[in-house]
């Protein structure tokens, strides 16, 4: 793709890209942030944002240096809008303002379209929380992820739903969105292979806000599991509306459930909800404890969601820069596939599609009004304290 210069006035016009400003004689280095910053997913998009600046926080204390000069890291955030359009236009912003790399996108819609305008430009993307396989096997050697990918959390929780809590008549609500559908069949495959039925599939879309069609056609099938392929501000609702049709079927989710989002709009609706989410709980994970006091220190509120991913993905690109001591794109797209380092979610170290080695999944279940760990799954490299 040919790029074509676009003048940084207009990108702050647009409010994609930050004002720089620093020291004389320093070198700026921006890394883009590509998440939904306005709309109803801004609040995921922000704690993204915050866990990305974290890491350049940490990087210019320490007064970085590159071929003997100073360097300053600057964060260069982009609204996609969760639409995918959107992220083709402001992935080709980010290469036109010269990233070195991409924190991004968050959603795997954004990031599967958005991958090739890197990939053309050569230019490494390391998404936090897009989960879909489909995102590394378009064989771009540029397109990474910090996580797990849908094909292992739907295995992981089909055979949760079978063997754990024994549930033998599935239902299934699929929200149409690349991971939504692509996590529910991918959940039905484990099922299957577990020895479960799946009674009943429904539809709806990323806006749909009442639930009562499917849920009366799910409770005449007499399905004793609900699973949703869907994130938290629809996960809610469905469980409110559940509870309000006497529905006594579980609900269970793989992935995008587990915020505080969900605890505060479910309320007492949401105990005894259950859901897999990529990566190793909070108090788990390696860095986990300081990461989230510093996160509160420096936001004075708690991680939403994937802030830990987004500062590990962000680090990541960092440390490519100062272990190639370049920014030549090639460089340090050849020194990420070669990275094996210690982050604040576990190790980070790529295969060859670009999906991360050895993931961990864990178990939540909503008790009490917060999010219990029931079980961590995955991951063979354990924690001092787990």
């Amino acid at each position: 793709m040919k790029n074509s210069f676009r003048p940084l006035a207009l990108a702050l016009a647009l409010g994609t890209i930050a004002p720089l400003s620093h020291a004389a004689g320093e070198q700026v280095i921006l890394i883009g942030l590509a998440a939904p910053l306005t709309g109803p997913s801004a609040r995921i998009g922000k704690d993204l944002e915050n866990g990305a600046q974290l890491a350049l926080d940490d990087a210019n204390s320490k007064h970085p240096l590159l071929n003997g000069k100073p360097v300053l890291y600057k964060l260069a955030p982009a609204d996609d809008r969760s639409d995918p359009r959107t992220a083709v236009t402001v992935a080709q912003q980010l290469v036109d303002e010269h990233v070195i790399g991409v924190v991004g996108h968050w959603n795997t819609g954004c990031s599967v379209p958005a991958a090739r305008v890197y990939h053309d430009a050569g230019i490494p993307q390391i998404a936090p929380a897009s989960t879909g396989h489909q995102y590394t096997q378009q064989g771009f050697s540029t397109a990474l992820r910090i996580m797990g990918h849908d094909d292992s959390s739907g295995a992981y929780t089909g055979a949760y739903a079978v063997k754990t809590l024994k549930a033998r008549r599935i239902a299934v609500i699929d929200d149409r969105t690349s991971f939504g559908s692509g996590l529910a069949t991918q959940f039905i495959k484990g099922v299957q292979a577990n020895g479960g039925s799946i009674v009943d599939r429904e539809y709806v879309d990323d806006t749909t806000t009442d639930f009562s069609g499917v849920l009366t056609a799910i409770k005449a099938k007499q399905a004793d599991l609900v699973f949703f392929g869907g994130i938290d501000a629809q996960a809610a609702p469905l469980s409110r509306r559940m509870r309000q049709l006497q529905i006594e079927a579980p609900l269970l989710g793989a992935g995008g459930f587990v915020s505080q989002t969900f605890l505060q709009l479910a309320g007492k609706d949401g105990e005894g909800v259950t859901a897999l989410e990529p990566g190793r709980p909070l108090d788990l994970m390696p860095g986990g404890k300081a990461f989230d006091a510093q996160y509160r220190a420096k936001y004075h509120a708690p991680i939403e969601l994937h802030a830990p991913f987004a500062y590990d993905a962000a680090a990541t690109l960092i440390d490519a820069v100062q272990q190639t001591q370049s920014t030549d794109p090639a460089k340090l797209v050849a020194a990420i596939h070669a990275i094996d380092r210690a982050g604040v979610t576990g190790t980070i170290a790529f295969d060859a599609e670009g999906n991360l080695k050895d993931p961990a999944f864990t178990i939540y279940q909503v008790r009490g009004d917060k999010w219990a760990v029931v079980d961590v799954l995955g991951g063979t490299a354990k924690v001092a304290n787990q």
